[in-house]
């Protein structure tokens, strides 16, 4: 070990204040890859007086589950606000932020190196829980504080790029389903005079299927009408040596933000890594709609495998695109019934079936409208995904900067983004 590797437990110290007063109720959970997020668990009728409460510059982190996920969930809070975690959890801080930056810290956290090494130091429980001695033994590399700083501004300086991205691409998105609503929701798609179609007097006929009026000419299709679902899976006849796969929990709102590759002589294979994908499908979980774990593939990878726990929806309607498929399903009405029938299921978790997506009516319209909303939907998923291919770079550059930590003091060199 370098000289100037120290333990951790020698610059943090355990915080353990309860929320004994009851004046904070916003309860927080830290998410797998490392950051907060809001807890699924059922709190009615709990005692909230004994979750501890979190500030700002306080880390959070779950050691229960290490030996069987292989990575430790912690993360560092920069809310204004406090939060709870769980009773379950470690909260601690920094004893002195002149010797250690929190930041520092939490990117030696966010190392795939130290998630490897806190695997090695878990007990032999079955969940492979780490002990709070055995994390405070592990050791990091402390340079001066002006080169933690000079480390930390750079990592942000990517980071913050990404998160830019990720804004452009959310407002991008949030104007398709604007348009969408506006054409196929509040039927005020252009007419031939290019003025707003239902409010300028455009003929409407009652629709039984969907108990309202739409314009005449439209019909009634159901998703399963304009598309196939879990069309192709895994099989050796595919004679792959590797694939990238991606599970349910690494898509939020049509952004990727880790595809696993997997040797599949080599690795453990999931048992959900079994469906294909192609070109412009559509991903959607099936366990809870409301978080939003869907998008649209674009040009993914031939050996790129998802997840059984999603549906894969495959467009087969002449002029229907993926991109209109994607943007009915994931409609806010639409999520809310979705998300509606989820909490109905019998079913460990709240879930859908593929058959909910697929029964979903909506009006067709004439082909002139849909091939003028797909040219406009196209474009604008078509910025979007050169946002996420720059993104991708940006990972790999901070994923790089990650591993260079382990050198502050030997080399003055960082990726400039």
């Amino acid at each position: 070990m370098q000289s100037n590797y120290k333990p951790i437990g020698k610059y943090i110290r355990e915080v353990k204040a309860r929320n004994t007063e009851g004046t904070v109720s916003n309860l927080l959970g830290v998410n797998i890859d490392k950051y907060f997020m809001p807890s699924v668990a059922n709190i009615v009728g709990t005692d909230m007086t004994k979750y501890k409460v979190v500030k700002k510059g306080q880390f959070a982190c779950n050691r229960m589950h290490v030996g069987r996920d292989k990575r430790l969930p912690v993360a560092l809070s920069t809310s204004e606000e406090d939060f709870l975690v769980s009773p379950a959890y470690d909260v601690f801080e920094i004893k002195d932020e002149n010797v250690l930056n929190p930041e520092y810290l939490m990117m030696w956290f966010s190392r795939k190196e130290f998630d490897r090494n806190a695997w090695f130091y878990t007990d032999a429980d079955v969940r492979g829980g780490l002990h709070w001695k055995a994390f405070c033994n592990m050791q990091l590399p402390i340079p001066t504080l002006d080169k933690q700083k000079e480390i930390v501004t750079e990592y942000n300086t990517i980071v913050n790029r990404i998160k830019l991205n990720e804004q452009l691409n959310r407002k991008l998105e949030e104007t398709a389903q604007a348009i969408y609503k506006q054409w196929f929701v509040d039927f005020e798609f252009p007419d031939e005079n290019g003025k707003p179609y239902k409010s300028s007097g455009g003929e409407m006929v009652w629709c039984k299927e969907l108990e309202k009026e739409i314009p005449m000419g439209w019909c009634t299709k159901t998703v399963g009408d304009v598309a196939k679902c879990n069309v192709s899976t895994l099989t050796a006849k595919d004679k792959f040596k590797t694939i990238e796969y991606l599970d349910t929990s690494n898509i939020t709102n049509n952004e990727i933000y880790a595809v696993q590759t997997l040797n599949l002589n080599e690795d453990i294979i999931p048992s959900r890594a079994k469906r294909k994908v192609n070109h412009n499908d559509i991903v959607f979980s099936t366990v809870r709609p409301n978080l939003k774990h869907f998008g649209i593939l674009e040009n993914p990878k031939q050996n790129m495998i998802v997840s059984t726990g999603f549906a894969v929806l495959k467009p087969t309607y002449p002029n229907v695109c993926g991109e209109l498929i994607y943007l009915l399903i994931t409609n806010v009405e639409n999520l809310h019934s979705l998300q509606a029938r989820a909490e109905m299921s019998v079913s460990t978790y709240p879930s859908i079936n593929p058959e909910d997506l697929l029964n979903i009516y909506f009006p067709l319209p004439k082909d002139e409208i849909l091939l003028k909303s797909a040219r406009i939907f196209k474009s604008q998923f078509e910025f979007a995904d050169i946002r996420k291919k720059e993104n991708n770079s940006l990972r790999q550059m901070k994923t790089l900067l990650l591993e260079k930590m382990t050198k502050a003091e030997q080399q003055n060199v960082y990726i400039r983004a």
